[in-house]
């Protein structure tokens, strides 16, 4: 097994993934289940009475822990859970997206009428503008930043990340 916890982890996890065909199949699986274990957490705590009170969503909720757990508990990981950690994050949640995606039909859009389309195009435009400005103001590259206020004006934060 390589050790190279002396790399940022982004790098790590890339390393995990390139030698996942030759590495740890038991961690790889860890790694999927720990983020099936947030992913339950999430549900579990968004049902809650006073999280339902503030309207938080189970998606809201899970990225809320996803961040408490990369900055605090990632670090301690073993290095072959990474590769199941960046499966679920790239090709699982893509495929989620997709599929969440599929719910939406074209009667369901003509159904909501224009008022709200209009303002659909109104909101969306506005969160593009204002993520562009705060991209300046952060001194975003000016690609980045209109690519992550695109990303999040049309698909939401959670396509995104």
């Amino acid at each position: 097994m390589v050790e190279y916890r002396h790399l940022p982890l982004r790098r790590r996890l890339s390393e995990d993934i390139r030698t996942r065909k030759h590495g740890d199949k038991k961690a790889f699986f860890f790694g999927m289940l720990l983020i099936a274990a947030l992913a339950v957490l999430s549900t579990l705590i968004a049902q809650l009475e006073w999280i339902q009170q503030l309207r938080l969503s189970p998606l809201v909720v899970g990225i809320v822990i996803g961040m408490l757990f990369a900055n605090t508990l990632r670090k301690k990981l073993p290095d072959g859970w990474g590769a199941g950690i960046i499966f679920c994050s790239k090709q699982v949640l893509r495929t989620g997206i997709v599929l969440f995606g599929f719910k939406i039909t074209l009667t369901d859009v003509l159904a909501v009428g224009l008022p709200a389309m209009v303002t659909d195009v109104v909101v969306v435009s506005l969160s593009m503008i204002f993520g562009v400005l705060l991209g300046r103001l952060l001194k975003m590259d000016s690609q980045t930043a209109l690519l992550t206020s695109v990303g999040s004006s049309i698909c939401g934060a959670a396509a995104v990340l």
